[in-house]
């Protein structure tokens, strides 16, 4: 992904929908992950395709663009490390994806505004800004509601819904911590290199991490079922075909990295979870979940 989440102070009618478009191809791709998962796909096997797709595409892009290929060394330091951290991001948020409804895995990920402020003050030594402090309580009373943590809406009590949802929570936790580190170390040791070379480089590292995954597990674990085979292959094609549009064409658009508006990736996964996976959520919970896209959206919209 993108290091930066902030935008311009306008966009155009056709750079809206892209990113609307790219938003809903991010969520659609852990909705067909969810059906990968649930027809015999393991979580390894799912980003060994997801990355290993996605790395050839950008490396053929790369090629095409003759973009050249010039590393400091702190490049070649920095590099593999934001490689194993987005990784390691990418099997624990498909890990949550597998036991959680889609929208409640990513809406815990998208806490990870707040682990990048922590990290850059943990690691680089920067105070956070006094809109990221505001937000903070917002965006984790927002998800206390959508995770349902007192276990209200599922009628099963605190006990006993954490003991469905706590080791997928954990997951995502874990997946927006590890993002929000890279994202700084992104920031401040590669963010002068082409965006187009540091994802193909940290796509290849992750989908090497996820073969050694595999091979530890005993090989791949394909689909059992065709609907499996959709999965997996809708989840490459949308993760792959998000990524290739993210680097060519918006910056033809003006549009420099992400926007905030990508952020209703979790509204997307919520109604497409819904519409093909028969999942739902308490209204209670959405509206937390609502609460967190605002908050994340407002964050994203701050001026850089």
């Amino acid at each position: 992904m993108s290091s930066s989440r902030s935008t311009g102070p306008s966009l155009s009618t056709s750079a809206f929908a892209t990113l609307l478009l790219v938003a809903f191809m991010m969520g659609a791709n852990h909705v067909a992950a969810r059906l990968a998962f649930d027809n015999g796909v393991s979580v390894a096997t799912a980003v060994a395709f997801r990355s290993g797709a996605t790395a050839l595409v950008v490396g053929l892009i790369l090629w095409i663009y003759r973009v050249p290929v010039r590393l400091q060394a702190r490049h070649r330091l920095a590099l593999p490390a934001i490689g194993l951290l987005v990784g390691v991001q990418s099997l624990c948020l498909y890990a949550s994806v597998a036991r959680l409804p889609v929208a409640l895995a990513l809406l815990a990920f998208n806490t990870y505004p707040l682990w990048t402020a922590l990290w850059a003050r943990l690691v680089y030594g920067q105070r956070p800004q006094p809109r990221v402090l505001r937000a903070m309580p917002v965006m984790l009373l927002g998800l206390a509601l959508a995770l349902d943590v007192s276990g209200a809406a599922s009628g099963l009590g605190a006990s006993g819904h954490w003991s469905q949802i706590g080791v997928g929570v954990a997951f995502a936790l874990t997946a927006a911590a590890t993002f929000g580190l890279a994202l700084v170390i992104t920031q401040h040791e590669t963010g002068d290199l082409d965006g187009r070379l540091r994802t193909a480089a940290t796509m290849g590292i992750v989908a090497v991490m996820a073969l050694i995954a595999c091979g530890w597990q005993g090989g791949m674990a394909l689909p059992q079922a065709a609907v499996g085979w959709w999965g997996l292959l809708g989840l490459t094609l949308l993760y792959g075909t998000a990524f290739t549009i993210m680097f060519t064409v918006l910056p033809r658009l003006g549009v420099v990295g992400n926007s905030a508006i990508m952020n209703i990736e979790p509204i997307f996964a919520l109604v497409l979870a819904w519409a093909i996976l028969g999942q739902s959520i308490a209204a209670v919970q959405v509206a937390g979940g609502l609460l967190v896209v605002a908050t994340v959206m407002w964050l994203g919209l701050r001026k850089a």
